[in-house]
């Protein structure tokens, strides 16, 4: 791939265009929005020239309700010799462009699955797609060189590429991206109207739960519009789940002996079956999730301390497979809690601790 067109400089079009930019590929970029190319611009994306002639690659990054359209006004002005798109539902783009009456060999559906909370150009980066899975759906009219251009997209983005039907990976997404946003986004709504001694007390555990709650609304309502039966599917057998948890706990309020108990094991059933698909996850690069210990250690909030700890692990030849920091409320400390192989535990600890670190047990 020698050259490309980025149409759309969000979060995903703009990274995309500055790992192609990074890789030698001269690279092209429009969006309804000037302001927002001459950022991508500025950040070494690419240049807002039209293309003098057709490029390699058209790549559309634009919200799923306009994919479709902005796919049909290039592909019908004849931009790029292939086309695709980043969308996060993938039927409902094709079968619009079926409607259209286009020719679809040109055309392969994709999926990069990285993202941040944050969008516009200005959160893009040229690393975030490195190690993601990035999902391609081929049809059986699908051109050959298009599905090649695609895979160089990918590898050059250092991408994981997956090939799925395009109607297996909505009902993918539906579970694993589209269904969590709105359980984030309904477990922080409880907070908006709590007290404020309730909310004083959050830790860590709510900061997970709610993290990716601080999204756009508006970018989710275009990408759950695209996508709804089967969100509405996944969240139905959450609803279950729910409705069996509160009868369970209701039961655990009740005086008679034998509702208490089927209200724990209601409980621990539900909670079983949560580490048993939490097991599922992917671990470290894609791989079978590992069990690491955790080192906790106490940490002052001042420039360099990070660096420092991570320094002195180094030192000790341990490596850290995972980091996480709690902030410790009205005080200027925090537990930063490093996960590490079990047998690495002891000595990080022994190692630390003589390097002067509060080892919290």
């Amino acid at each position: 791939m020698r050259t490309a067109l980025v149409i759309g400089t969000g979060l995903i079009g703009t990274s995309a265009a500055l790992t192609l930019a990074g890789c030698g590929v001269t690279v092209h970029l429009a969006d309804h929005d000037p302001d927002r190319v001459r950022t991508a611009v500025a950040l070494g994306a690419g240049s807002d020239e039209p293309p003098p002639g057709r490029v390699d690659l058209a790549l559309v990054a634009v919200p799923p309700a306009h994919t479709a359209s902005v796919l049909a006004e290039a592909m019908r002005a004849g931009v790029a010799r292939g086309y695709a798109d980043v969308a996060s539902v993938k039927g409902g783009p094709r079968r619009e462009l079926e409607d259209l009456g286009l020719d679809l060999c040109s055309y392969l559906g994709t999926h990069p699955m990285a993202g941040k909370e944050s969008s516009g150009p200005l959160a893009a980066s040229a690393d975030l797609f490195e190690g993601r899975p990035w999902v391609l759906t081929p049809m059986p009219d699908t051109d050959t060189e298009v599905l090649n251009l695609a895979l160089e997209l990918v590898a050059l983005c250092r991408a994981v590429p997956v090939i799925m039907d395009a109607a297996a990976h909505d009902r993918a997404v539906a579970l694993v991206s589209h269904t969590p946003q709105l359980i984030s986004s309904m477990v922080a709504a409880r907070l908006e109207v709590a007290d404020e001694t309730m909310v004083r007390l959050c830790g860590q555990g709510i900061r997970d739960v709610t993290r990716i709650a601080a999204s756009d609304p508006r970018m989710w309502i275009e990408i759950l519009s695209a996508n709804p039966g089967p969100v509405a599917e996944v969240l139905a057998g959450v609803a279950a789940d729910l409705e069996e948890t509160v009868a369970s706990l209701r039961a655990l309020q009740s005086a008679d002996e034998a509702k208490r108990r089927g209200g724990a094991a209601g409980i621990e059933d539900v909670l079983r079956r949560g580490n048993a698909g939490r097991v599922r996850v992917p671990g470290k690069h894609g791989e079978a999730p590992a069990s690491y210990e955790t080192v906790a250690v106490l940490i002052s909030d001042q420039p360099g301390e990070l660096a420092r700890i991570f320094a002195d692990a180094g030192r000790a030849g341990v490596n850290i497979e995972d980091v996480r920091i709690d902030h410790a409320t009205g005080q200027q400390t925090g537990l930063v809690q490093l996960m590490v192989s079990p047998a690495a535990a002891p000595d990080l600890s022994a190692a630390l601790s003589e390097r002067g670190w509060s080892i919290r047990r």
